[in-house]
C-alpha cells in the first residue's frame, strides 16, 4: 500500500529536497505541501495523507498548533492523518508538547535520508518513533523540569493496570522496542502487542509516544533513572 505524505515547512529548499528523496521510494507518495502550519492543515483536510511531515517553528502557524488541530480536529472531520515533527534542535519546547498533543515523534532535519524515509514508514505503520536516544533524553528532561500538577491523579488512572501492564508501560516508557521487552519478560511479541494494548485503552491514549509521556508524568518512571 502507497503511504501518502505531505510536508508542512517555511523552507521551500526543505521541502522540495524531503519530496524528492520521499517521491523516489515506490512505497512514498507526496500528495502535497505547504509553507505554513495554517496551510499544511487546510492541505491535509484536501489530501488526507497518512503521515504529516510537521516542522516545528513556521510564521502564521507554528506546528504545534497545527498539530493539534490535525489530531484533535472539529466535529464533523474523520481524517486524522500520523504527525511526525521536524527540528532543527534536539531539545525543543514544542517537541515535547506535540508529543502529548499526540505527535508520533520526532526526527532532527539533518537526520540521514536512510533515516527520514525509515521514520515515514514506521509512523505510517502505526508505531512511535521513539527509538532515537535523543527523543527519550527530551521526553525526560522535559517531564523532570515540568513536573506535572495532576500526578496524583495520573497515578491513579495507572492503578487501573495489572502489574504486567505496568512492567510493560515501564519498559515502554525506558525505550525499549516490542521485540526488547519480550525477551525482557520472556513473553511472545504478540502478547506485548497486546497489553500495549490494554494500556493505551486503560488510559485512553492514542499511541505508544503518549504512552511514554503518561509514564514519566505519572511517576512511573524518573527521569534519569535505568
Amino acid at each position: 500500500m502507497t503511504i501518502k505524505v505531505i510536508i508542512v515547512d517555511d523552507q521551500a529548499m526543505v521541502r522540495a529536497g524531503f519530496a524528492a528523496l520521499l517521491a523516489a521510494q515506490s512505497d512514498i507518495d507526496v500528495v502535497g505541501e505547504a509553507p505554513d502550519g495554517r496551510e499544511g492543515v487546510d492541505v491535509s483536510r484536501r489530501t488526507h495523507p497518512d503521515v504529516v511531515l510537521m516542522d516545528v517553528r513556521m510564521p502564521e502557524m507554528d506546528g504545534l498548533e497545527a498539530a493539534r488541530r490535525l489530531l484533535d480536529p472539529p466535529r464533523g472531520v474523520i481524517h486524522r492523518p500520523k504527525v511526525l515533527m521536524l527540528t532543527t534542535f534536539d531539545v525543543d519546547d514544542y517537541v515535547y508538547e506535540a508529543l502529548r498533543a499526540g505527535a508520533s515523534g520526532f526526527l532532527l532535519k539533518d537526520a540521514p535520508p536512510a533515516d527520514l524515509i525509515s521514520a515515514v514508514r514506521v509512523v505510517a505503520a502505526g508505531e512511535a518513533l521513539l527509538a532515537p536516544s535523543v527523543t527519550r533524553r527530551l521526553i525526560a528532561d522535559f517531564a523532570r523540569q515540568r513536573p506535572a500538577p495532576r500526578r496524583g491523579a495520573l497515578a491513579l488512572r495507572r492503578g487501573g493496570l495489572t502489574p504486567r501492564e505496568t512492567e510493560v508501560l515501564e519498559l515502554i516508557a525506558r525505550g525499549l522496542s516490542n521485540q526488547e521487552i519480550a525477551e525482557s519478560l520472556v513473553l511472545a511479541e504478540q502478547t506485548v502487542k497486546t497489553h500495549l494494548g490494554r494500556v493505551l485503552a486503560k488510559l485512553g491514549l492514542r499511541d505508544r509516544a503518549q504512552a511514554v509521556i503518561f509514564a514519566y508524568e505519572s511517576g512511573l518512571v524518573t527521569p534519569g533513572s535505568q
